[in-house]
């Protein structure tokens, strides 16, 4: 090895703050049972897109934007058009960008070049030896990582007494199988490394003889070829974050990918010090993006202005008129874009139906324990904390309880056995032939996997009056529902119905940290209905009628079923709103499944939906969220009986209510932030599904009870699998970064974004688009970065659309 006393050694702050930097530019994932989306992107927010695709390319070969035959086919068709591009090109800052409209259309002619990442060391090791070192590496790090990770899914658990460093050290200190593969000495490299993570990836920088200027992006390239086991750190590093604490996990990932380097270097120095020495050389070369990145970003943009015209002569379209005297119906809805379609559908049975959209977690943000669970689950957006703690059924029913926690405890028990090395063939032999039922009816989808039910959800500990009346008042303020309240509200929460599918909770609500919404409805209902918080609300302004009934719902999105949650409140003197409301949610149920059978494959009308919900090899239960492409924030009266095709978030607000602007700086920091994360998971799996995708689901098989691997091994696979964004032969998801429209005046809106660094990095370097509408609900204003406003031109007007009943 080459003598490492020659080589200066980088202080030790800077390698913590390179480490901690790397750490923070991986996205994390959340485990299976409460998967959320998240913006692959997050750590890269601070840049445009082609800095950013400058420094993807470098560390990981990815593209991140389409090929160039994608905005070809949208220019020949007119979606979009010259005013677009000019538009895009003048807004661009980058000084390389073409000079003329005629330029840019001749780059666009051209066909793009393919991105490829700076080789590692252990690339360079295989190309020199034949030796699949980079196979091997991603090979035994993932069989670690799956043990020490496992969240339950293992028989024999790993220790992890340890951080993470240490514990893969115990391990690959007795790893044959890298010397198997001629890596020599490698257990005695691992066992001779320093005891700390810091001390690991010190020694070994100055074995590869790094510089300051290269570990930017060679740290940030090494987390990267650790797949989802790097992002999954980076999850339970998040987790610590936001408790206010910190984690060395990110660092300690990186110390046993640079181990590998360094031991690969050991043993290939002299073949590879010439090439190492010019990879180095361009790790340390500044990110700047090339003309092609350039042409690509402005194409892009020009792509979004397109979409965004359309956005705006929607809006130009006069929209049907919402009665003025009392609702027949209310019904609030989580502001999911499959929710739009649901929705529209409903108030188009009636004039005097009316519907909210709100976050899905309808302001409770709460720590649920289920009915006879041990497990605490975090149904709020992942960017907050827990503020109440809530547990299903009453004390009285802690016998019932106690008996249901021994029979879970019981078929986990039979469960495990059935699984067990000593026992899992013998079991197949003896008890197969008992299991032929079952199998036939799933295979004929006979099973139904049923919407969650049980015991009402209650505050626990319970909360003294003042406080709920607090949260009842700033709820109903912040779903601009303050007045002319309908006898029945009905407060739905979404989930799906899926069977055999490992990203089920993908398919639940965002807002309710990867859970369905029931329990979030449910307490509101409750909330909403009790007499004391009624008369302290009144107190507030806020007068509801005594003959007002909340009652909380679930939006089965995969089916279109409503199951409402009855057995929670005393119906008494609502039979007949009740019956009504029954009769138009199956109604709107029966019309929305007839609208999205349309999109979805081998679905040839209502009736072939709700099947899939039991068929436990349906790929494509429902498209979920693909295809969201606006966020509007706003009266409902701007977008009534218009067709967004289950395209749009809507979120209910009035900013004449809006006194001070809370609610317009709630919107703009937690739904606007959460719908930019599903928008971008979106993009990242659409235009590099090869890294932020999750690959094919025909392959998936769950490891560690947290995600997915292809295949029986590999590194986990992060994102949406390839079925969730294509049907099979076109994509069912267009990438483009989500267009936020707020009704609201712009100084409020400047001086939220000046408040927040964060969210005004989303839309400065264009990851968000933010419009301002006028108060005729046009889009007037668009945000054109540094809190500054440009106008933008009147769009025709469109006919009028057919009007709401």
């Amino acid at each position: 090895m080459k003598d490492t006393t020659e080589i200066h050694p980088i202080a030790a702050g800077e390698l913590a703050t390179a480490a901690g930097s790397a750490g923070q530019a991986i996205p994390p994932v959340w485990p299976l049972a409460s998967s959320v989306a998240v913006n692959p992107y997050l750590g890269q927010t601070g840049e445009r897109l082609a800095q950013t695709g400058a420094r993807l390319a470098r560390v990981a070969g990815l593209t991140v934007t389409m090929p160039r035959d994608w905005y070809q086919a949208r220019v020949a068709d007119g979606r979009i058009d010259d005013d677009d591009l000019t538009a895009a090109l003048e807004a661009s800052p980058h000084e390389g960008k073409p000079a003329s409209l005629a330029a840019l259309k001749e780059a666009l002619a051209r066909p793009e070049r393919k991105p490829h990442a700076l080789p590692t060391l252990a690339e360079m090791a295989a190309e020199h030896s034949g030796t699949d070192w980079p196979g091997l590496v991603a090979d035994r790090i993932s069989h670690w990582a799956a043990s020490y990770f496992d969240d339950g899914q293992a028989l024999w658990k790993a220790p992890k007494r340890r951080g993470a460093y240490a514990e893969w050290r115990a391990v690959a200190t007795h790893d044959l199988l890298p010397e198997i593969h001629g890596l020599k000495g490698f257990a005695a490299h691992v066992a001779g490394a320093p005891e700390t993570a810091e001390g690991a990836i010190a020694r070994a920088s100055a074995a590869l003889g790094l510089t300051p200027e290269v570990l930017e992006t060679y740290f940030h390239q090494l987390l990267m070829t650790m797949g989802g086991w790097a992002q999954y750190a980076r999850y339970k590093l998040w987790q610590v974050e936001l408790a206010g604490g910190t984690d060395p996990i990110m660092t300690e990932m990186l110390a046993i990918r640079l181990i590998w380097e360094e031991a690969l270097f050991a043993q290939y120095e002299e073949d590879l010090i010439d090439r190492w020495e010019r990879v180095k050389a361009s790790h340390a070369k500044p990110l700047t993006p090339t003309s092609d990145l350039i042409v690509d970003e402005i194409l892009q943009e020009a792509a979004e202005r397109g979409a965004q015209r359309e956005i705006a002569e929607m809006f130009t379209a006069e929209a049907s008129e919402r009665g003025k005297d009392r609702p027949a119906l209310q019904a609030a809805f989580c502001i999911d874009v499959r929710s739009e379609v649901f929705r529209r559908a409903l108030e188009s049975l009636d004039p005097g139906i009316e519907t909210l959209g709100f976050a899905g977690f309808f302001g409770v943000a709460t720590k649920h324990r289920g009915f006879a669970s041990d497990v605490d689950e975090l149904r709020l957006p992942v960017l907050l904390n827990p503020a109440v703690s809530t547990v299903s059924g009453t004390p009285e029913m802690e016998e019932e309880d106690r008996q249901a926690r021994f029979a879970a405890r019981a078929s986990r028990a039979w469960g495990r056995f059935k699984l067990a090395a000593v026992s899992s063939f013998a079991f197949v032999e003896a008890m197969g032939p008992v299991y032929a039922g079952k199998l036939v009816r799933d295979a004929l989808g006979l099973t139904d996997p049923g919407l969650p039910d049980g015991p009402a959800p209650r505050l626990d500990p319970a909360l003294d009056i003042d406080a709920r009346i607090g949260a009842a008042e700033t709820v109903l303020r912040a779903m601009s529902l303050t007045e002319n309240f309908a006898r029945l509200v009905i407060l739905a929460g979404h989930g799906a119905r899926v069977t055999n599918n490992p990203h089920a909770a993908a398919y639940h609500c965002g807002a309710c940290g990867g859970y369905s919404g029931e329990v979030n409805a449910r307490l509101l209902a409750l909330l909403l209905n009790d007499r004391e918080v009624r008369a302290g609300v009144a107190e507030k302004g806020i007068e509801i009628p005594d003959d007002t009934l909340f009652l909380g719902a679930l939006h089965d999105t995969t089916t279109d079923d409503m199951k409402l949650y009855i057995a929670d409140v005393d119906t008494a003197g609502h039979a007949e709103d009740l019956r009504q409301a029954k009769d138009w949610l199956a109604q709107a149920g029966k019309l929305t499944r007839g609208e999205r059978a349309l999109r979805l494959p081998r679905a040839g009308g209502a009736a072939a939906i709700e099947p899939r919900a039991r068929d436990w090899a349906e790929v494509r239960p429902e498209w979920a969220l693909a295809g969201c492409r606006a966020f509007i924030a706003a009266p409902r009266g701007r977008t009534l009986g218009k067709d967004l095709s289950g395209r749009a978030f809507l979120h209910d607000y009035d900013w004449t209510q809006d006194e001070g602007f809370p609610v317009l700086e709630l919107i703009m920091t937690a739904p606007v932030v959460v719908a930019s994360w599903i928008s971008l998971q979106y993009y990242g799996s659409t235009v590099s599904p090869q890294v932020w995708g999750g690959g094919n689901k025909l392959l998936h098989n769950v490891t560690g009870g947290i995600g997915v691997v292809e295949g029986n091994g590999g590194l986990l696979r992060a994102g949406l699998p390839w079925q969730s964004v294509h049907d099979g032969e076109d994509f069912q998801h267009e990438p483009l970064r989500l267009s936020v429209c707020i009704e609201a005046p712009r100084e409020a809106m400047s001086a939220i974004l000046e408040k927040h660094a964060g969210v005004r990095a989303l839309f400065d370097n264009r990851w968000l688009h933010l419009f301002a509408l006028d108060d005729a609900g046009q889009m007037a204003w668009r945000y054109a970065g540094d809190l500054e406003w440009e106008a933008m031109a009147a769009q025709p007007a469109t006919p009028r659309l057919k009007a709401v009943g």
